[in-house]
């Protein structure tokens, strides 16, 4: 089913409207040359922490002795990450030995999707047609329908024994981890930033003994709407435990979810060889401070080398300077074309003439977005690597010279 609202928009109140965009616009230019400039700092100093621990880093062959000439240094080693800690999740009572115990929780909710299209208007206004469809999901929290635009989903339904009217749910919990707070490795323990690094997370097998039904049972909660929606008459907490394979459910059927249904998955993360690199501190590890100040320690599954990790870890500083570029470049354009909006708004009596006039600030949005961004860029590249700043400077001046010569084009 689906629920449709139409809004009509006048000229007046959309050119108000852009004009207020303005310094929202101004917001987003000065968000994303600021994120540009930090980027460029942040991926210099992390190249330049990777560097000096890769001059320092000396391979440990053997873990299973603490060397005490080891304090201090900056070591690649590779082992076996173990450990006899048991955990325990607080909530359902499942236990294991293992280096994490996971708890994922979903629910079954009705969730709204919403797809608009706009038709502007001889005089300069708009009409807006929003559709909204439902449709019944697994999610990562609990949905407040009260929200929801149709009324059908978002009040109860007096004496309705289906799905529809609003959200609800059976239990409430949240995801959580727990770790191990003793893994060895060799002689050595490690710490918790890198114990949480440790992947390999495999599903639990549980069985209704391992878990404390007892608890989970004392979590539930029948809601009015829940059974006048699905029950004809009243069960117990416990009749709507289902443990099966690594998940519990909630609910009164697992093959046939129902709106409030609740399944629970776990998994844990056994012993595993892993490959580190760190700085010894008596018999574990710190992260390396670098003289910029900028930290750096590796963790890989299995046996790396030492020269994979250093590359693996120059390849994902490489990545994020791209993703963040790309990142501040988008809000850049943005914001320009945020700000330049009221000028198509002004033209809009037109709609054929609105729309040629919000092309052209399209482009020149496009191009002077791009030439501050490498301005930005190259400014910064200025402060923290010279060198190349030349050449952005250049790409920068053409951007600019091309909005130019398409502004006298049109002025002619």
């Amino acid at each position: 089913m689906a629920y449709t609202e139409t809004k009509n928009t006048s000229w007046g109140e959309r050119l108000g409207g852009a004009f207020k965009g303005v310094a929202t616009g101004l917001v987003l230019i000065l968000l994303g040359s600021w994120l540009l400039w930090w980027n460029e700092g942040r991926t210099y100093k992390q190249a330049g922490a990777i560097g000096e621990a890769m001059v320092q880093t000396q391979d440990v062959a053997d873990i299973g002795t603490a060397d005490p000439a080891l304090e201090g240094k900056v070591v690649h080693a590779m082992g076996r990450a173990d450990t006899t800690d048991v955990l325990t999740d607080p909530a359902f009572g499942v236990s294991t030995t293992a280096i994490a115990l996971s708890r994922e929780v979903e629910y079954y909710q009705w969730t709204e999707h919403e797809k608009s299209e706009t038709r502007k208007k001889l005089g300069g206004g708009e009409e807006t047609v929003t559709t909204y469809t439902y449709s019944r999901e697994w999610v990562a929290s609990p949905i407040d329908s009260s929200a929801f635009h149709d009324p059908m989903y978002s009040t109860a339904q007096p004496l309705s024994r289906n799905d529809m009217g609003p959200n609800d749910t059976l239990a409430d919990f949240e995801d959580e981890e727990v770790y191990a707070q003793n893994v060895s490795f060799g002689a050595y323990k490690l710490p918790p930033f890198l114990v949480h690094r440790i992947g390999g997370a495999v599903a639990m097998t549980l069985s209704p003994e391992s878990v404390d039904l007892q608890a989970i049972a004392g979590a539930i909660h029948v809601s009015d709407l829940y059974a006048r929606r699905y029950l004809e008459t009243p069960v117990s907490a416990d009749a709507l435990v289902h443990v099966a394979g690594s998940t519990i459910y909630i609910g009164q059927n697992p093959g046939t979810p129902r709106i409030g249904d609740v399944r629970v998955t776990f998994q844990r993360t056994p012993p595993a060889d892993v490959s580190i690199i760190a700085k010894v501190m008596y018999d574990t590890f710190e992260e390396y401070v670098a003289s910029n100040g900028y930290t750096f320690s590796r963790l890989a599954m299995g046996k790396a080398s030492m020269g994979k990790m250093f590359e693996d870890a120059r390849s994902e500083n490489s990545t994020m300077a791209w993703i963040l570029r790309i990142l501040g470049i988008f809000l850049v354009i943005a914001g320009l074309r945020t700000v330049l909006s009221p000028l198509a708004v002004l033209v809009g009596v037109l709609p054929i003439l609105e729309s040629l006039v919000g092309a052209g600030i399209g482009l020149v949005s496009l191009l002077l977005g791009l030439a501050w961004s490498f301005v930005v860029i190259a400014v910064a590249w200025v402060r923290f690597r010279p060198l190349l700043s030349g050449s952005l400077l250049a790409a920068a001046a053409v951007f600019l010279v091309l909005t130019f010569i398409r502004a006298r084009r049109r002025a002619a």
